[in-house]
């Protein structure tokens, strides 16, 4: 059986690609806390992975969605603090890759994040198998691991839940007309105000199930569990009769280092 993909955070490949980049953390990255904010970390993860795939001159280094992301924040950057960013890809499927992100910075910050990627037909928008160059560029580093695109999350929301509007701004759309990833996790950083106490280290997870399309409404439905922040981005239905739509779902909890 194949790993849960975008899980386990695997290490540094001693052999295969690698590529790294350099990043500051810069004023409109961190939260009014000094923490980095999981919509900044995920641009940057999204950006040095594009980077990577551009660097690798793939014939189609732009039709990918993320299913699935997995973070463990252990130490925020500071304000400006200079970031070393290093990606790899850790595991394949089918029709999928799993990538890693290791972000560390001189002054002690430390991020690791792994994903799930799908990788689409330009044209058609549907998920198609990994093409031979992909193959040849990034198998060594995977070393044979095969990872599952299956998600991992309940989608039953609790009973006792907080529920409450979300405003989806034309600057959330990216060039697939879809929310963008990073604007995702803004809903993940709004739901954060809940619960001051998770504070790194701690992990987020972060799950997508369909596509939030243009003129979509949403509503974020939260809910406590045993330390653990749940989290269900609903789109509203104009009948009330008709069951919500879970299409994406989060997670937060706290890490002991």
């Amino acid at each position: 059986m194949p790993d849960l993909a975008a899980d386990l955070l695997v290490p540094l490949p001693t052999r295969g690609r690698t590529f790294s980049a350099s990043r500051l953390a810069r004023f409109g990255d961190l939260s009014p806390g000094g923490r980095l904010r999981l919509d900044a970390l995920a641009r940057y993860c999204q950006d040095v992975s594009s980077d990577d795939t551009a660097d690798a001159r793939l014939a189609n280094d732009t039709a990918w969605v993320v299913r699935r992301t997995a973070v463990e924040f252990h130490r925020s950057p500071g304000f400006r603090e200079p970031l070393r960013l290093t990606t790899f890809c850790s595991g394949t499927g089918g029709r999928w890759a799993e990538r890693r992100v290791s972000i560390v910075g001189p002054e002690g910050a430390s991020i690791e994040a792994v994903s799930l990627w799908v990788h689409l037909d330009a044209d058609t928008g549907r998920p198609v198998t990994l093409p031979p160059d992909f193959h040849a560029c990034y198998d060594e580093a995977a070393a044979g691991r095969t990872v599952s695109a299956r998600l991992q999350h309940d989608t039953a929301i609790p009973i006792v839940a907080a529920r409450g509007p979300w405003a989806l701004r034309l600057a959330d759309f990216d060039l697939l007309g879809h929310v963008n990833n990073a604007a995702t996790w803004s809903m993940v950083e709004e739901t954060l105000v809940r619960r001051p106490d998770l504070r790194p280290p701690f992990r987020a997870e972060l799950e997508y199930r369909s596509a939030i399309e243009r003129g979509t409404e949403v509503d974020l439905v939260t809910s406590d569990d045993d330390g653990t922040l749940g989290l269900w981005i609903v789109e509203r239905q104009s009948d009330p009769a008709q069951a919500a739509e879970v299409v994406a779902t989060a997670r937060v909890r706290a890490l002991t280092d």
